[in-house]
C-alpha cells in the first residue's frame, strides 16, 4: 500500500534499497502516486520534474545492482527548497524576476545531496526569497498546512514541512534565517533542525561570513535528520565559515535517555506568547520531568535580541538582495522593500552598536549553559495561523511593529548561534500541531540531537498525520 511504504522513516527506505526489498524505481512510482493524490490540495511541491527523477531512479537502480558503493541518501526521493539552485531545475526563489531561471550548476548543498545519492523530484515552495514565516508568493500561489487547509504551514521552508508532514518525500533541505526550519517543523508536526552555522556550509552565498542564516535538514523523525547531517555536513573551502566537524559523527547512536538532564524551561522567553501554546506545550513538561530530568524556570537573557536582529537581518538583506534591488526593486514585495530600506536608513553606528552588543550576547548564553544541558522553549509563539493573514499582527494583546517580530521566539535563538531543533510535542484543543524547541550549547550539535531523540521516543503526541491523509 502506498501510504504505508511513503510513511516510513527515510532510514527505513534508505535501508529498504540496500537489502532489495524495494527499488529505487519502486520508491519513486509511490511518492509520485502521493504526489498526484495530495499535492493539488496543498501546493507544496513546484517545479515538478517527473521523467528526470525516473531517468535518476534507473540509474539508482543500475548502481544498486552493480555493487558499487552507494551513498546514504540512495534512491531517496527529495525536492529542494525553492532558493536552492539546482542545476537543470527551474529555481524561482519565489520571485517573478527569476520564473524562468535554470541553473547550470547545483548550489553546495544539492550537490552534497545528489552525491549522496537522492533523486530530486522537484522543488518546494516558499515565500518570495525567503522573507516571513508565511509560504506564499506570486509565481505558485500559497501553500496550505495539511492539518488544517485554512490556515499556514509557516516558512519559509513551508513546501519542505508540508511535504514531509504528507509522505510526499522522506527528506527535505531547508534554511532558517530568523526560524525557516523550525516555524514549518512546529506548525506541519515534523522535525526541523538549524545546525550550528557552518556545520552545514552554504555556496554560493553573498553573505558569505553570515552565522545568522544556514541551511539545514527536515525530516519526520530526528533519526532522519541525522541522516541528512551525515551526507551534507563537512568541510569545504568555499565556504569560509564552514566547520571542520566530520559528518561521520552523524552515524553514531542517538541513544541516551533523560534522567539527570539539566533543562532550563520557559514558557515565553520573556515574549508575548498565545497562551494555547503554552498549554499545549505543558504535558511536555511533565515528561521530561517523569522522565528524570532536572527542569527549572530559566531563561537566558536576551532583552536586546530583537533589536541585534533586525539590525544584523536588515544588513544581511541588503548585502545579499541589494544590487537586484537597485535593478528591479519595484518588483519585490512590499515587506523585502522595507527590510532594504531600513538597512539604508539605519546609520552606521547602528551595524557597530549591534555587533558590540552581539558580542556581548554570546557570552551570555555561553555562561548560561554552563549551568543547563538544553533550553526549551516553544518554536513558535502562535499556532498556525489564519493562511490569508501574511504576518501576525498581535500576540496576546500585544501588537506586532515588522512583520518579523511576531517569531522572536525563534529568531532570538538565532543570534546565539546554538543549534537549536523543533520537535513535535502536542496539539492546540483545536487539533493544531504545536513543537518543542530544545537549544542546545555552542557547537553541541549532536549531544542535542541525542536529547531530541530521547525526548522524540519518550512522548505521545497521537497521530503523526494529517487528517486529509485519511
Amino acid at each position: 500500500m502506498v501510504a504505508e511504504l511513503v510513511f516510513r522513516s527515510a532510514v527505513d527506505q534508505a535501508a529498504m534499497i540496500r537489502a532489495r526489498e524495494v527499488s529505487s524505481v519502486e520508491l519513486l512510482e509511490s511518492h509520485l502516486t502521493q504526489i498526484e493524490r495530495i499535492n493539488p490540495v496543498v501546493n507544496a511541491i513546484v517545479s515538478i520534474e517527473i521523467e528526470r527523477a525516473r531517468s535518476r531512479a534507473r540509474v539508482c537502480d543500475q548502481q544498486t545492482s552493480s555493487g558499487v558503493e552507494l551513498g546514504l541518501l540512495h534512491g531517496l526521493p527529495t525536492a529542494h527548497k525553492d532558493l536552492v539552485e539546482v542545476a537543470g531545475l527551474t529555481s524561482t526563489h519565489g520571485s517573478p524576476i527569476f520564473v524562468d531561471h535554470v541553473p547550470a550548476t547545483d548550489d553546495l548543498i544539492a550537490e552534497r545531496i545528489k552525491a549522496a545519492g537522492a533523486i530530486a523530484i522537484g522543488k518546494t515552495n516558499v515565500p518570495e526569497f525567503g522573507a516571513g514565516s508565511q509560504t506564499f508568493n506570486r509565481v505558485f500561489g500559497v501553500t496550505y498546512n495539511p492539518w488544517d487547509l485554512s490556515k499556514t504551514p509557516g516558512g519559509s521552508s513551508g513546501g519542505a514541512a508540508v511535504a514531509l508532514a504528507t509522505g510526499m518525500i522522506p527528506i527535505a533541505d531547508g534554511s532558517d534565517f530568523g526560524g525557516s526550519l523550525r516555524n514549518p517543523a512546529s506548525f506541519c508536526n515534523v522535525v526541523g533542525f538549524r545546525p550550528s552555522p557552518g556545520l552545514v556550509p552554504s555556496w554560493p552565498k553573498l553573505a558569505a561570513w553570515s552565522v545568522l542564516s544556514v541551511e539545514g535538514p527536515m525530516g519526520r523523525s530526528v533519526q532522519d535528520v541525522a541522516l541528512q547531517l551525515a551526507a551534507t555536513a563537512g568541510q569545504d573551502l568555499r565556504s569560509p565559515v564552514a566547520l571542520s566537524d566530520s559528518p561521520e559523527v552523524f552515524f553514531g547512536s542517538l541513544d541516551r535517555d533523560l534522567r539527570g538532564l539539566r533543562v532550563a524551561w520557559t514558557d515565553d522567553l520573556d515574549l508575548p506568547t498565545d497562551p494555547a501554546v503554552v498549554a499545549a506545550l505543558g504535558p511536555a513538561r511533565r515528561l521530561l520531568e517523569e522522565a528524570g530530568a532536572r527542569v527549572e524556570e530559566a531563561a537566558p537573557d536576551l532583552g536586546d535580541a530583537g533589536q541585534i536582529f533586525q539590525v544584523l537581518r536588515a544588513a544581511q538583506m541588503e548585502i545579499s538582495l541589494g544590487e537586484l534591488y537597485d535593478q528591479r526593486g519595484d518588483e519585490f514585495k512590499d515587506t523585502l522593500q522595507w527590510n532594504i530600506a531600513e538597512a539604508r536608513d539605519r546609520p552606521l553606528t547602528d551595524l557597530t552598536d549591534a555587533l558590540r552588543a552581539h558580542g556581548r550576547l554570546y557570552h551570555r548564553v555561553r555562561e548560561f549553559f554552563q549551568r543547563f544541558d538544553v533550553l526549551a522553549l516553544p518554536v513558535t509563539q502562535v499556532p498556525p495561523f489564519d493562511v490569508d493573514l501574511e504576518w501576525v499582527r498581535e500576540i496576546d494583546g500585544v501588537q506586532m511593529s515588522t512583520y518579523i517580530d511576531w517569531m522572536r521566539s525563534c529568531s532570538d535563538i538565532s543570534l546565539t548561534t546554538c543549534p537549536a531543533i523543533s520537535v513535535p510535542a502536542g496539539f492546540t484543543d483545536e487539533g493544531l500541531p504545536v513543537g518543542i524547541q530544545l537549544v542546545g550549547p555552542h557547537r553541541s550539535d549532536m549531544k542535542l540531537l541525542r536529547i531530541a531523540r530521547a525526548f522524540e521516543k519518550a512522548i505521545d503526541v497521537g497521530a503523526r498525520r494529517p487528517p486529509l491523509i485519511g
